[in-house]
């Protein structure tokens, strides 16, 4: 009975192996949420036989030692979760329910988790607070009054309110890894409660113009272009302020871009199965004589860091800051038969000199952090009085 098992999973396991290559391999022109129409482009690349033989020989040590049994669709799930997973920190597999809840979100918007963090002075740290009994959160274990250690691998104690509110914002969907001080096993929290995210304008003293674009949506460069003119000629410099911006929509980050640019490459993507791109800006000269600054930090990422390396090596914008966070990679999510799906990275951006973003971030012109002890509204105007002076 045992070999008549085994060699049942050897079968499965190939099949399993290369229909899911085959699914790897679907219509490249589909949008990522398309759904699949069963139709593949068939590969044809072997499957190691040895792998497969490893895999069923460690499928069955855990399956019949490890302390708690588990049954067979349990460890299949968590086999494809370790394959995907293990690729990138963005790769993942989403179950049908994940996957559900993904497509009803926006590309482009902001949002946070679904509980709030305040610091209890007694415990001296940063408790749950907010959470309903029918959030998704609460469904992973968390309950209000529950000290959180990490976030993302940051400690938490001596952050202040501004710097916990950032951590736990992000692009909408995305995950963040959360750790209780009582636990020493991660949750990975969704980011599901949107966060509005409407530019903020603010002249300073010194006629420069502080935009802060929190994220990069449908209408950010319409918006940057109606907010600089609304303002009129006193304006001597425009200052982005992209600090804690987790990107958004790469088109809308290359029409902003090329609202100050006249010409050459924006950004670059490269792709194994998508085909590479160029983005060019279009001759313009409106915004020409307006000097630009950019001020992002360690959490400025993806198409907020496409719009600082373009302006930057453009020698467009003068930058001041941190090193950006170094996401330079795109996802697309491919629908499985069973209603999971999978999000894989395909491709990667470049910027207009051929840099790799991902892993890397862009380096400030200025290295110029906020200190923990600072005012950030001195902080922004010292930046803007530095922008001033700049050729």
């Amino acid at each position: 009975m045992a070999r008549a098992h085994w060699t049942s999973i050897v079968s499965a396991t190939a099949l399993l192996l290369c229909s899911s290559h085959f699914a790897w391999g679907a219509d490249k022109a589909k949008s990522a949420f398309d759904e699949f129409d069963g139709s593949y482009e068939q590969s044809y690349a072997e499957v190691p036989v040895e792998s497969i033989q490893q895999f069923v020989q460690i499928y069955g040590v855990v399956k019949e030692n490890y302390l708690v049994e588990k049954n067979d669709d349990a460890l299949f799930q968590q086999a494809i979760q370790g394959l995907v997973g293990g690729l990138d920190r963005y790769s993942r597999y989403l179950s049908a329910e994940d996957y559900k809840q993904l497509l009803q979100y926006t590309e482009g918007d902001l949002a946070s988790v679904d509980f709030s963090l305040r610091y209890d002075n007694p415990l001296q740290q940063w408790v749950i607070y907010n959470l309903k009994a029918d959030a998704d959160s609460a469904k992973q274990g968390l309950k209000n009054g529950l000290a959180v250690f990490k976030i993302d691998d940051q400690e938490l104690k001596k952050l202040n309110q501004d710097q916990v509110r950032h951590l736990l914002a992000g692009a909408i969907g995305s995950t963040l890894n959360l750790q209780l001080l009582t636990s020493n096993q991660p949750l990975n929290i969704v980011r599901n409660t949107k966060i509005e995210t409407d530019i903020e304008s603010k002249l300073l003293s010194n006629q420069v113009l502080v935009l802060s674009v929190h994220v990069f949506q449908q209408d950010t460069a319409n918006e940057i272009k109606r907010l600089i003119e609304s303002h009129g000629p006193r304006v001597k410099a425009v200052l982005f302020d992209l600090r804690n911006n987790p990107g958004g929509l790469l088109s809308a980050a290359v029409e902003s871009a090329d609202l100050f640019l006249n010409q050459g490459i924006i950004v670059s993507t490269r792709s194994r199965s998508e085909g590479d791109q160029e983005f060019q800006a279009l001759p313009s000269f409106e915004f020409q004589n307006l000097k630009v600054g950019i001020l992002i930090n360690n959490r400025s990422a993806s198409a907020a860091e496409v719009f600082t390396a373009a302006m930057k090596e453009h020698k467009r914008a003068w930058v001041a800051g941190e090193k950006s966070y170094g996401k330079g990679v795109v996802q697309k999510l491919f629908p499985l038969n069973n209603g999971a799906a999978l999000q894989i990275t395909v491709s990667q951006y470049l910027t207009p000199n051929g840099k790799m973003i991902e892993g890397i971030g862009v380096q400030p012109d200025f290295n110029y952090p906020l200190q923990h002890d600072a005012r950030d509204d001195n902080y922004v105007e010292h930046v803007a009085d530095l922008l001033l002076t700049q050729k």
